[in-house]
């Protein structure tokens, strides 16, 4: 079973939790923090760190499978089977995990600020990542619309929070793209009226979205790890904000002395370990070839059915 994923360095996330927690915990270690929020976020009840079942403790042979998979709510480690992980990923696919079509898209509103988002009960997924990481090639690859949500070769054309309506039953939300200030002040390349303070946006939107189910922070595999993403993920982790790292442009292969996709993110789990004794869920994806394209759905799923419960 760990040598499917001895590859690569996968981590995953802690034990189920209870109904209306995160499904996983982001364990963050605290020691890297130079500044835990003063005022618990609102929705901790659903965001807490280190949720873990109280049924029974788990064998050493559980503990160490779940550092290589996400083993999500309502299987237990020692049920994990080949079949059950899903290809290019280190997520295993549980009972949540339902119908994943996307039959229809349809664009809601753009917000310039966290208030001004639709008020609505449906959950939703938050795309981030890096300016000219993919984000909006994934978004029209997972709706297999050409148009969904725009593309462009210029970093930073996304500036606005834009919601799409999925099914009539959830949302996918494109968010402004983050540039290359290591400090994460403000997203990339966005003319000077459109430009958002980021600390300001996440506390708006991460920290206060009662609907999120998930961030799917997309990192760019064609690349080395880039420490800007590696600020964004502490960040969330440190706001316990729940993740699953989407990798994209896994079919960009390097000539020369570049690295391969698979070794870049390799480096990238490497880097996060030391922050995280437990990693979220991963995934390979490529808008180009599809490939995780279905996985990557399927997961959503599984997520969005056990927070709707």
């Amino acid at each position: 079973m760990l040598a499917l994923r001895t590859r690569f360095v996968a981590l995953s996330p802690s034990s189920s939790p209870s109904l209306k927690t995160p499904l996983f915990s982001l364990s963050f270690r605290t020691s890297i923090s130079h500044s835990t929020p003063q005022n618990p976020n609102p929705r901790s009840s659903r965001h807490a760190a280190s949720a873990t079942k109280t049924s029974k403790p788990l064998s050493d042979a559980a503990k160490a499978l779940r550092t290589f998979l996400f083993v999500p709510p309502g299987i237990e480690p020692e049920e994990v089977t080949d079949e059950m992980i899903l290809p290019g990923s280190n997520i295993v696919v549980g009972p949540y995990a339902g119908d994943s079509k996307i039959k229809e898209v349809e664009f809601v509103k753009s917000s310039i600020r966290a208030k001004d988002c639709p008020r609505d009960t449906r959950p939703e997924f938050a795309m981030l990542g890096r300016s000219n990481v993919g984000k909006s090639s994934l978004i029209n690859a997972l709706c297999r619309k050409k148009e969904v949500a725009l593309t462009s070769k210029k970093p930073g054309k996304t500036q606005l929070i834009n919601h799409f309506l999925v099914n009539k039953g959830w949302y996918i939300v494109d968010l402004p793209g983050y540039g290359h200030d290591p400090a994460l002040q403000r997203f990339a390349n966005a003319p000077e009226a459109a430009r958002m303070d980021w600390s300001a946006f996440t506390k708006g939107y991460f920290l206060n979205r009662e609907t999120l189910v998930a961030v799917l922070l997309l990192i760019d595999a064609s690349v080395p790890p880039q420490k800007i993403d590696l600020d964004c993920a502490n960040w969330l982790g440190r706001n316990n904000t729940p993740i699953t790292f989407v990798f994209t442009k896994c079919d960009k292969m390097k000539g020369g002395k570049g690295k391969r996709p698979d070794e870049n993110i390799r480096d990238f789990q490497e880097a996060m370990r030391q922050n995280y004794p437990e990693h979220p869920p991963w995934i390979m994806t490529s808008s180009s070839t599809g490939l995780g394209r279905d996985e990557l759905l399927l997961h959503m799923s599984q997520l969005r059915n056990y927070w709707d419960i």
